[in-house]
């Protein structure tokens, strides 16, 4: 069954920009506003441990302006959970996190821990909060996912992004994608995700949701942000008609 295709922004660099000079600019909540003003479906942002790029009061502001979908990455953590749990965005969105690595480097270990993951997911969802979990296109990731209770799962494109040659590399998001969606998951991907790449994702036809920020805010820096997320967008759908 092939779904809409919802384009998520994730800004983080945009605030990756501004802490370089620890000032004000540019500010991740015009950013947000852009990106739904040029077609965006949602904004997506990962509120770190260490706060390197996306700070606390900009979670505040953006659960406060966004007027699409509000995604909000983050640890499986106490702080992040109760963090989540006041601030309701519409969906959480479960990722690893490292402090000594430069992005998120692969999918969450879903059988470190089972009993945290699942007691977290129950927590977002009683508060009214969608969940998904960001794991590698692995068989026993997605099956593991379904039994935690997750929504969704989001698909680590990090692979494919890497070496879209290797046909391997598609084969284990298109099969991934098929298994989740046969258990009743919703099916979102990304990572490393650009224009160029980004059509035989945006093809699969169990992919409803796709999170890009580095790309389109790399872009942004020559043609301006929405026209950044106008180009994304029009490759998107290219590969879907």
């Amino acid at each position: 069954m092939t779904h809409p295709m919802r384009l998520y922004v994730n800004i983080d660099h945009v605030a990756t920009v501004r802490q370089a000079r620890r000032t004000d600019e540019p500010d991740p909540v015009r950013a947000a506003v852009l990106c739904e003003l040029a077609g965006a479906d949602g904004i997506t942002v990962h509120l770190r441990e260490d706060r390197r790029h996306i700070q606390d009061e900009d979670v505040e502001r953006i659960a406060r302006t966004v007027r699409t979908v509000f995604n909000l990455e983050m640890a499986c953590t106490e702080e992040m959970v109760a963090i989540a749990e006041r601030l309701r965005p519409h969906q959480a969105t479960l990722v690893p996190e490292r402090r000594e690595e430069v992005t998120t480097e692969g999918g969450l270990d879903v059988t470190r821990d089972p009993e945290g993951l699942a007691a977290a997911l129950r927590r977002l969802a009683a508060a009214g909060i969608r969940t998904s979990l960001f794991i590698d296109p692995e068989e026993g990731a997605v099956r593991r996912s379904r039994d935690l209770g997750a929504h969704a799962v989001e698909l680590h494109t990090g692979s494919y992004a890497h070496r879209p040659a290797d046909p391997a590399t598609l084969r284990a998001l298109a099969d991934a994608a098929r298994l989740g969606a046969s258990l009743g998951l919703a099916v979102h991907a990304g990572h490393g995700l650009t224009v160029r790449n980004v059509g035989p994702v945006a093809a699969l036809p169990e992919v409803e949701e796709l999170n890009i920020g580095h790309s389109i805010v790399s872009r942004a820096v020559f043609v301006g942000l929405a026209e950044a997320v106008r180009e994304m967008r029009a490759a998107m759908d290219a590969a879907r008609a």
